[in-house]
């Protein structure tokens, strides 16, 4: 799943909601003495040094690091032991609260050390400790799941039709090369899961001795907080969830009501504006001749990405506009004008934007744990027809060649069938009930994961307290001074947040350019 950061992911990246990492240079100072092997099954932090990122973050300067140790596959006596990345980031308060927060990154896959800045600029530190971990298989774990495989497809793909047969093939030989490599080097792919990703957080505050902490966690981090939530509620003394991901209610075909939920109140808010409504009057009509357009005549540019030094060839056709506006690029406030300029003729933000792929951070993302979690709990019980029906229902109209494929995980089906790991829905696809104090934040203009659906959380969390906020995007908290001070009041006063600043909230302009 902004500046701030969504992870904006395709094919088998992750969900971008939800936005597989390889080993660098930077983090081979930052490995344990016994990266990953045979040995003891009981948990153990191991204090080591900091990871060393390309751009350095400033608040790992004064942090304390290490990795903790923990079967990788707790159901095998005789599993391996896998090394987690964790940076104990202290409080900027000189008398901090004795009780820390843990963060739950999105993706699943995505770089937890990465959302560091974006977590000390929204407060996440100023009254307690704040603590994060890498979850198992991403950036600077041993091992991490990371396929460059892929993300060279991902550099590739721009210049290729979005449900195209090319497209497809080269997606699942870059799935297969992955996989093979991976279990080649003794990966248990069926171990990188929800369950084991909950145990370890549960491990990690024993391993601590921390009596007790906070939970923040966002995307497919709040998927992971309310299954944590369920299965270790010891030690929690209050969590916070954004941009939710229900674990009852997140498959496959979810993906489309979520896109056309947001979608839907960006249009509306636009409407609800006189100067965006006047320039911008019927942008439901507007997408779906664009989308048809494109589909049926794609354009074929040579864009110069920022960050490149050379044009690539870049194809925008109905399915690469609609994961761009998934991936908010553009911007939610400048939609209605990209849409308008590409309507008269001037394709360049979308361009621009779909250019922008080519220049990947090769094995930065763990797209190895985001195939084992989506296809082991998203995937099954449906199947490609029901995607077909579920974007047929979302935006009626629309070509059935872009309506196929869920966005931003495309040809998600056939990868499952290569990934091959077993299905958990059982276990996995459950509600959380609990009365430990909980907030559930979203944002209306989140076409990731939709406002609406944090109620499915909400109504089974007995302590809750709902936000929704106007105008904002995935990852909330990171966006809204407002979500940070309902979050700063709700860690204070987990029963009793202020929640007055959303009161009289309303989405912020549009962009209107002249005609």
């Amino acid at each position: 799943m902004p500046k701030p950061r969504i992870h904006a992911v395709t094919a088998a990246a992750a969900l971008a909601f939800l936005a597989a990492w390889g080993p660098t240079p930077s983090s081979a100072s930052s490995t344990p003495a016994q990266a990953a092997g045979p040995g003891p099954a009981a948990p153990r932090f191991v204090p080591g040094a900091c990871p060393k990122p390309p751009e350095p973050i400033e608040a790992l300067s004064d942090a304390e690091c290490g990795f903790l140790e923990v079967p990788e596959n707790r159901s095998r006596p005789d599993s391996r032991i896998i090394g987690l990345a964790v940076a104990r980031i202290p409080a900027a308060a000189e008398k901090p609260a004795a009780d820390p927060v843990v963060f739950m990154a999105g993706g699943p896959g995505a770089d937890t050390f990465d959302d560091i800045p974006f977590l000390i600029d929204s407060g996440l530190n100023k009254d307690r400790e704040l603590i994060v971990m890498a979850q198992r298989g991403n950036l600077y774990d041993r091992p991490n799941l990371a396929c460059p495989e892929v993300d060279r497809f991902n550099e590739q793909a721009v210049g290729l039709g979005s449900d195209s047969q090319q497209a497809e093939q080269i997606m699942l030989k870059a799935v297969k090369d992955c996989r093979d490599r991976l279990t080649a080097d003794g990966a248990d792919l069926s171990a990188y899961n929800s369950t084991e990703n909950a145990a370890d957080f549960a491990d990690l505050r024993r391993a601590l001795d921390i009596p007790q902490w906070n939970v923040y966690g966002y995307s497919y981090g709040s998927d992971l907080a309310l299954t944590y939530l369920r299965l270790h509620p010891e030690g929690i003394r209050a969590v916070a969830i954004d941009s939710v991901v229900p674990p009852q209610t997140v498959t496959l075909p979810w993906g489309w009501s979520s896109a056309a939920e947001g979608i839907d109140n960006i249009f509306a808010a636009c409407a609800a504006q006189p100067a965006c409504k006047d320039r911008y009057p019927d942008l439901p009509r507007l997408l779906t001749e664009q989308v048809r357009k494109l589909e049926a005549n794609p354009l074929t540019l040579n864009v110069t990405p920022k960050g490149g030094d050379k044009p690539v060839r870049t194809v925008l056709d109905g399915g690469a506009l609609l994961n761009l506006i998934v991936a908010s690029n553009p911007r939610p406030k400048d939609l209605p004008a990209a849409l308008d300029e590409l309507s008269r003729g001037n394709p360049e933000r979308f361009a621009q934007a779909r250019a922008a792929g080519s220049v990947q951070k090769t094995g930065e993302f763990a797209h190895g744990l985001t195939n084992s979690i989506v296809c082991s709990e998203w995937a099954p019980g449906y199947s490609e027809a029901d995607v077909l029906q579920a974007g047929r229902k979302a935006f009626p109209g629309w070509p059935d060649t872009v309506l196929a494929q869920v966005p931003q995980l495309p040809f998600e089906y056939p990868a499952c069938g290569i990934w091959n790991v077993p299905d958990r829905t059982d276990v996995q696809r459950v509600a959380t009930a609990s009365s430990v104090p909980a907030l559930v934040v979203s944002g209306t203009f989140d076409v990731k994961t939709g406002a609406s659906w944090a109620k499915d959380a909400a109504g089974n969390l007995s302590r809750s307290t709902a936000v929704e906020v106007p105008g904002i995007g995935h990852w909330v908290v990171a966006q809204s001074p407002c979500a940070q001070r309902v979050l700063a009041s709700f860690l204070a006063r987990p029963t009793a947040p202020d929640t007055g600043c959303v009161d009289g909230l309303e989405p912020g302009p549009f962009t209107i350019i002249p005609k």
